[in-house]
């Protein structure tokens, strides 16, 4: 015999409203950072100032260090696999890559004895590094490096 069983009741309710583009996107850039949210102001700040309205973000701990020194090889291969599907998905053909002071993934500024300039030497060290592997890997993308600092943002000059 059958058993009968009640619909399910779902549980599934809107609990807010909001109106989002549905056509096709296409993102003018792919922004690999950290998930610091002190720092989530000021990048978005930043790239609305340069023009840059739609974004893909890829926000890992120690945002470019993925690329430069990550804990696991497959962390840069699954980052580096992101990025290739930015490119795919929304045509993406340029990517940001930051770091940023007192990053816990580094160790924070303390990793550093507390010396700014030795902290902001590594980090352009480590930027440069994930540009020189990302350029290695996909020729054809464009590179930006930039290190924030709780007092704004400074390019560092790929290599």
């Amino acid at each position: 015999m059958k058993s009968k069983r009640a619909a399910p009741v779902s549980a599934v309710k809107k609990v807010f409203h909001f109106d989002s583009q549905t056509d096709g996107y296409r993102a003018d850039v792919c922004v690999v950072s950290c998930f610091d949210a002190r720092f989530e102001l000021v990048t978005r700040k930043f790239l609305k100032k340069r023009g840059i309205w739609w974004a893909d973000p890829l926000k890992i701990a120690g945002g470019a260090k993925a690329f430069a020194s990550p804990a696991e090889e497959s962390e840069r291969s699954f980052v580096l696999g992101q990025v290739r599907t930015s490119m795919r998905l929304h045509g993406t053909n340029r990517v940001i890559l930051m770091v940023h002071s007192d990053c816990g993934a580094y160790g924070g500024l303390q990793a550093f004895g507390g010396d700014e300039e030795r902290e902001a030497a590594n980090h352009e060290t480590q930027l440069r590094s994930a540009a020189e592997f990302l350029k290695d890997n996909i020729p054809a993308i464009e590179v930006e490096c930039y290190y924030l600092k709780f007092t704004g943002v400074w390019a560092v000059e790929a290599a």
